[in-house]
């Protein structure tokens, strides 16, 4: 399904959940894996002087301390990368963000991975603001294949995944993400879970705020969801669920992926009134990524969409 995976990390501990989930991923498909870290340059111009992760002073990035900063890697990941097949170790000096759009666009990557460190975030993974760093909501906005984020410990592992939940705003790009999650819930056996929330503060008639009109909006996605989605799933329909409820979208969506144990979630971005290119970051999707107890995968573009072979 992912014949090439791009797991890009720190190196610090905070990405050690996401290169679980990276490397047991490779793992189960026999992709090939690339450990990719990007030094960030620290001025302008054509310095070559990054910032150290350890120390936090300013070095040359010459040959050599790049092939430390590779033998460094090895050391960290050793055991993932011995029982790894096929999996290499690539480093670059720039804008992390940008660097990790170009990789993946050079290596015609199936699948992004990474950790999520906000910026107000404290050692040992807790927030205390609702933000995603900014090298992450770059990735996740550009790049064209989809982006997996495990911004905590996941309870289980890939290979091990049973309860997918695919979460709905019924716009294009959702459409691509319905493609993903029920092309994965093939391939691993899972349980597939439709939901949709409806905003209420986007309901601006009084007779639509009413319990009666409420109660027929719900309805009404409901009947959405079986035609849009649930009627193309096939044998899969027998392990689908369909949940639509009201409230705050993130909120929501964080609570159902609770109550239903969920292994993943994935969405879109939900926001349909610009293009791709131009969009911000969607609010709801950033707010699951940092809430949600599951790794997330979001999609952006249906450039990059794995397929199994009854999907």
């Amino acid at each position: 399904m992912f014949g090439k995976i791009v797991f890009a990390t720190s190196g610090a501990p905070d990405c050690d959940s996401a290169a679980r989930v990276a490397f047991d991923m490779a793992g189960r498909y026999g992709s090939e894996i690339i450990v990719f870290h990007c030094l960030g340059i620290p001025g302008k111009g054509d310095s070559s002087l990054v910032l150290d992760v350890r120390t936090g002073e300013e070095v040359d990035a010459d040959e050599e301390y790049l092939e430390g900063v590779r033998e460094e890697l090895r050391t960290t990941y050793a055991i993932q990368l011995t029982g790894c097949k096929n999996a290499r170790i690539e480093i670059a000096v720039g804008n992390p963000s940008r660097e990790v759009l170009r990789i993946a666009r050079k290596e015609d990557a199936d699948l992004v991975v990474m950790g999520a460190r906000g910026a107000g975030m404290e050692v040992g993974g807790f927030y205390k603001r609702g933000v995603i760093g900014g090298t992450h909501e770059k990735v996740a906005k550009a790049a064209r294949c989809p982006v997996l984020t495990v911004a905590r410990p996941a309870a289980s592992f890939w290979g091990g995944f049973s309860n997918i939940v695919f979460a709905t705003d019924f716009s294009k790009a959702s459409e691509s993400a319905f493609q993903l999650a029920s092309s994965i819930a093939k391939d691993v056996g899972g349980d597939l879970h439709l939901f949709h929330c409806l905003n209420l503060d986007r309901l601006q008639s009084p007779i639509a705020l009413t319990q009666e009109g409420i109660e027929g909006r719900l309805a009404e996605a409901r009947r959405k969801i079986q035609v849009s989605y649930a009627s193309k799933l096939g044998d899969l329909a027998k392990r689908t669920t369909i949940e639509v409820w009201e409230g705050s979208p993130y909120v929501e969506i964080v609570k159902f992926a609770r109550e239903r144990q969920a292994d993943l979630i994935v969405m879109a971005h939900h926001t349909r009134e610009l293009d791709p290119d131009e969009r911000p970051f969607g609010s709801t999707l950033e707010q699951v990524l940092v809430r949600a107890t599951c790794p997330v995968i979001s999609i952006n573009r249906p450039d990059k969409l794995p397929a199994t072979a009854d999907a």
